[in-house]
């Protein structure tokens, strides 16, 4: 998944033909940092690395990997099958919408580009993309901090997903923006320190 942050979302364009590289580039730098590559290998080399863009732009007909090609190992591999692909298609090119589609492709749009439909078409997916991975670390909070939490009667470690036992401490910690600070309570103040019981 890609990083949530306030700069601005990354777009990642794949296009053999650099006019279109600087139609393109023209069209979303002033909203968007766009990262241009001319090839599906010089891409993947790229997604190799973080931080991973928000959206891909991928010419469907280039040498050596086309569009389809590069769509499917984004979508094979787990760091990357949840980046919504594009396709860019040139009018006179025979696009076959319903194996883009099966692929994992979110939209497509046609060469020449519409600058109007570009824009929106990227803002929108950018949008659901950004959304859907709010929601998804919301649920994923929500899971953590309900449901049954195994804990050890004696020693009071909780067990976590993988079957490890942690400290309390340690297993909040780790699923919340919870910082701990430690006291002594009067019970075990009473037991374990009496001489400094109250009278």
């Amino acid at each position: 998944m890609s990083r949530q942050t306030k700069d601005k979302p990354i777009v990642m364009i794949v296009d053999d033909s650099a006019e279109n590289l600087r139609i393109l580039i023209e069209l979303l730098k002033d909203d968007y940092h766009v990262i241009p590559l001319k090839s599906g290998k010089a891409a993947l080399e790229k997604l190799a690395q973080d931080p991973l863009p928000d959206l891909a732009l991928l010419d469907i007909v280039m040498p050596e990997m086309d569009g389809y090609a590069l769509c499917t190992r984004l979508k094979a591999d787990p760091r990357t099958k949840e980046i919504p692909v594009i396709f860019i298609t040139a009018v006179s090119e025979a696009m076959d919408d319903a194996k883009a589609f099966e692929l994992g492709a979110v939209d497509y749009v046609p060469k020449p580009f519409n600058p109007l439909t570009v824009k929106a078409r990227v803002n929108t997916h950018i949008k659901l993309y950004r959304t859907l991975n709010e929601l998804k670390n919301a649920l994923k909070d929500i899971r953590t901090l309900s449901g049954l939490i195994p804990i050890c009667a004696s020693c009071k470690k909780i067990r976590d997903d993988e079957g490890f036992w942690n400290h309390l401490e340690i297993y909040i910690a780790d699923r919340s923006e919870v910082q701990f600070s430690h006291g002594i309570c009067p019970e075990c103040r009473d037991e374990l320190y009496p001489e400094y019981s109250k009278e």
